[in-house]
């Protein structure tokens, strides 16, 4: 197991600055789930990064003797690090030096299971890795694993950049194909949505995955550290009362996500940005909670490259579901608070030991799904001539049919339907009955 010592270093008078701490617990969180062994952090606030160590000359020297006593074998940046000041570091130092995007990246390596995950994790190892090939190459030749040379750089050894490069080209080819792919399957099927559609999204952690389990019932991988799961993974809810939900695990956001990252998995990002509804998943026992909430909101604007409001894609219902109820001393206080600035919360609790029917199960989720599909898909009485072939086909394609009965050359359909659909039947003077 490596054994890694922290450096947070943030402008002095910066937010980072004032968060620090908090930054290098998560970052100790994240080397947890990459497989190190944490054994001693330091702070130092700076007013700014020198050009060859990122701090200054006597910080450098100091951290050696640290290194030294602690044994530490693996130095790890808070901070993003230049290719200059990663090499001077360590040869400074004499230990691997990585930042915060080394680590993540190389989570995310360990942890990607699909294929078009894995293609997603690989462009972004190697958009990473292309500035850094000097350094890069110092680490595979002396190291033969650890930390942040897991995935696709094992196999790099060898490779000059204009390999490198090529490979790059033809990943992400390869994902926009991926992209187009998706985007023909809802062009070929006409738009229909057999089922509305919700997606979870939320801060590393939140407990999307845990909602995903308790609302569905299947086996969901559940994991208590940061990135548990890099995969998206879709599941059928019932949600009770006849509705269901076709309901769409993301991956999870983090502040100073490396935006190789988040452009890699721009094609899965897609899926959230199609559905009817997103279920802004909040750690509500979190003390840091309204920060990640910002980060999440911020960084899905930047993915989706689209001006929106705060606490608002575009005009996509957003629902903000505060999950781990059950660790909050005193939730209804909380959620009355909290209603203040965001009056739908809801408050839910997916843990083992807190029922799905009950106040801190999810039912005040599964309630709100009910409400809102009755508002994205509200069940209507159509009548229609049985000439009308052409239309009926239509409904039977892109509605879901209840009920069909045939008098008197008109056939009347009991079916869900999408509101927009049902407003194009009303413009073309179709008898329509809501209820």
């Amino acid at each position: 197991m490596e054994r890694a010592f922290l450096v947070g270093a943030p402008r002095k008078g910066s937010d980072d600055a004032l968060h620090v701490d908090e930054h290098l617990e998560e970052l100790e969180r994240l080397a947890d789930t990459a497989g190190a062994q944490v054994i001693g952090k330091t702070i130092q606030r700076i007013d700014a990064p020198t050009p060859n160590f990122y701090l200054g000359q006597g910080k450098v020297e100091s951290l050696r003797e640290d290194l030294k006593n602690s044994n530490a074998t693996l130095l790890l940046f808070d901070e993003s690090l230049s290719p200059v000041q990663g090499v001077k570091l360590e040869k400074s130092l004499g230990v691997r030096v990585m930042d915060r995007t080394e680590v993540i990246l190389d989570i995310f390596a360990t942890r990607a299971r699909s294929h078009e995950a894995k293609l997603q994790i690989e462009l972004a190892q190697l958009e990473y890795l292309l500035p850094r090939l000097t350094r890069m190459w110092t680490h595979l030749s002396r190291i033969r694993g650890g930390i942040g040379l897991r995935g696709p750089g094992e196999t790099q050894l060898e490779t000059d950049r204009r390999v490198i490069r090529r490979k790059i080209s033809a990943l992400k080819k390869r994902l926009k194909d991926v992209a187009e792919h998706r985007a023909n399957q809802r062009q070929g099927r006409g738009g229909r949505r057999d089922l509305p559609t919700a997606a979870l999204v939320g801060y590393t952690n939140a407990g999307k995955s845990s909602l995903l389990k308790a609302l569905s019932g299947l086996d969901v991988f559940i994991e208590d550290r940061l990135f548990a799961t890099v995969d998206t993974l879709a599941r059928e809810v019932d949600v009770g009362e006849g509705y269901r939900y076709r309901l769409t695990d993301t991956v999870g956001f983090i502040r100073k996500l490396p935006h190789h990252l988040v452009a890699s998995f721009r094609a899965t990002l897609e899926e959230a940005e199609d559905a009817d509804l997103l279920l802004h998943v909040i750690d509500a026992s979190h003390p840091g909670w309204e920060d990640q909430l910002d980060v999440v909101e911020n960084e899905l604007r930047a993915a989706w490259g689209v001006r929106r409001s705060k606490g608002s894609v575009e005009r996509k219902r957003e629902i903000y579901v505060f999950n781990k109820a059950d660790l909050l001393p005193d939730p209804d206080a909380f959620l009355a608070l909290v209603r203040e600035k965001y009056p739908h919360a809801i408050l839910t609790s997916a843990t083992p030991h807190a029922p799905r029917r009950t106040a801190l199960g999810v039912e005040g989720l599964c309630l709100a799904l009910r409400t809102s599909a009755q508002a994205l898909r509200p069940i209507a009485e159509i009548r229609v001539p049985v000439a009308n072939g052409r239309l009926l086909a239509t409904l039977h394609r892109d509605a879901e049919i209840l009920d069909q009965v045939q008098s008197n050359g008109v056939v009347t359909l009991r079916a869900r339907i999408e509101a927009r659909l049902l407003g194009r039947l009303r413009q073309e003077g179709v008898e329509v009955v809501l209820g």
